[in-house]
């Protein structure tokens, strides 16, 4: 569930900077099919990849740990 949500989250910011897929990996440094599976939720992408994605994107990758309750 969470690759999907990140999926959705990269696809609609790419989109709003009119930015294509391909063009996207190219600036990240990554392969277009990254990309393509990463915005359909598929894959298990290193926090290396997101990170270099979130950076062209100009967003920022936090993560957030919580002790149960």
């Amino acid at each position: 569930m969470l690759v999907k949500q990140i999926g959705v989250i990269i696809r609609n910011r790419r989109k709003e900077l009119n930015i294509t897929q391909p063009h996207l990996a190219e600036l990240a440094n990554v392969s277009t099919n990254t990309i393509y599976k990463l915005e359909r939720g598929q894959g298990n992408p290193s926090l290396e990849v997101l990170e270099k994605i979130a950076e062209v994107l100009g967003m920022e990758i936090t993560l957030e740990v919580k002790k149960k309750p």
